[in-house]
């Protein structure tokens, strides 16, 4: 049976090298030390002409890829994120005629900064709003906080009565509790049911919220106007001359609201379509609706009380600084050339 070879250790070659300059000769230094006289004498040699005792480093496995080739796949992630890594690979491999792992591709990926991720998912933006998003934000741009201190923003939102709006609950716990009853998320058959409701925002605050009973029409939503408009920039202390602010809905843009808006409102800010991120209130709305996922109720009137409560709770302070961001805001779609934000 052959015999393994061993390596000699650092400090071992450090001790040869040390009894050979006091004048041993190879054999008497490998019989000290255990060694051949010929490993004594390679190692005296590497010592002479290299200076030192460590061996070089190794080149290990030759890469599998050439620069050009991480060039390439990096340009094809760039051009489309969404690229599927398996059937990149499989171009690869065609291109290099060379069978390589999707393990290899995303090593090259991650080697560049690129790490997969769940894509964020944002309202679809078609061509014409995206260039409507884009005038709007180059017209407003330069207006600064104050300015929007002097717009009450408004909007309706869905909130569940049961349930979690659509987010995932994360549970820490350990293996084989998954059914424990602290450990799951109940849910009710044919759902739970949910409650429609209009709001609206200035830099002082809160101000009126209405719910909203079965599907609102431009009948329903110019009586809100009319209740709750007028009030709430009395309680938000706006001034004679103030913008209302509302989106494109078609309710919000018929002829018996413009009418109504035109008499009764100071100044109107339309917002273009498919631009959640341009108005603050939406923030608010996902703070109430946070606010109200784990509240126990005993019918919806209940419910109803509570949200009320929880609205009139948020902090005024919170409100005032997602306002003083409209010029972030606007800055940051036009950075994105329309498209949607991180808003």
């Amino acid at each position: 049976m052959e015999q393994k070879r061993v390596q000699t250790d650092i400090s071992t070659r450090n001790l040869i090298i040390k009894l050979c300059l006091q004048g041993k000769s190879f054999r008497e230094v490998g019989k000290i030390v255990g060694r051949t006289h010929s490993t004594v004498q390679k190692i005296i040699n590497k010592f002479r002409y290299e200076g030192t005792v460590r061996n070089k480093p190794g080149r290990g496995r030759k890469k599998i890829l050439t620069t050009a080739e991480e060039r390439f796949i990096c340009r094809k992630i760039k051009i489309d994120p969404q690229t599927n890594i398996r059937n990149l690979t499989s171009e690869v491999s065609s291109r290099i005629k060379t069978k390589i792992s999707v393990e290899t591709i995303r090593r090259t990926l991650r080697k560049e900064g690129y790490n997969g991720r769940i894509a964020r998912k944002k309202p679809y933006i078609s061509e014409a709003n995206r260039k409507k998003r884009l005038e709007f934000a180059k017209a407003f741009v330069n207006y600064d906080e104050s300015f929007w201190e002097n717009v009450i923003f408004s909007d309706e939102t869905k909130i569940n009565l049961f349930g979690r709006d659509g987010r995932k609950q994360i549970v820490w716990r350990k293996v084989n509790t998954e059914y424990d009853k602290k450990n799951t998320c109940p849910t009710i058959k044919h759902g739970g049911g949910s409650v429609m409701l209009w709001g609206c925002i200035g830099s002082n605050g809160t101000g009126s919220v209405e719910f909203i009973n079965g599907k609102m029409d431009k009948i329903q939503y110019l009586n809100i106007l009319k209740k709750h408009l007028k009030q709430s920039a009395e309680k938000l202390k706006m001034p004679r001359v103030y913008y209302f602010q509302q989106d494109n809905d078609p309710k919000h843009s018929s002829h018996l609201v413009q009418l109504w808006l035109l008499y009764n409102t100071p100044k109107l800010l339309k917002t273009p379509p498919q631009s959640p991120d341009l108005n603050p209130i939406e923030t608010v709305w996902g703070e109430l609706k946070f606010k109200m996922r784990n509240k126990n109720f005993r019918n919806i009137e209940d419910f109803k009380q509570q949200l009320r409560e929880e609205w009139q709770n948020i902090p005024c302070n919170a409100i005032k600084n997602l306002i003083h961001s409209m010029p972030r805001r606007l800055q940051a779609v036009i950075n994105a050339k329309g498209y949607a934000t991180k808003y």
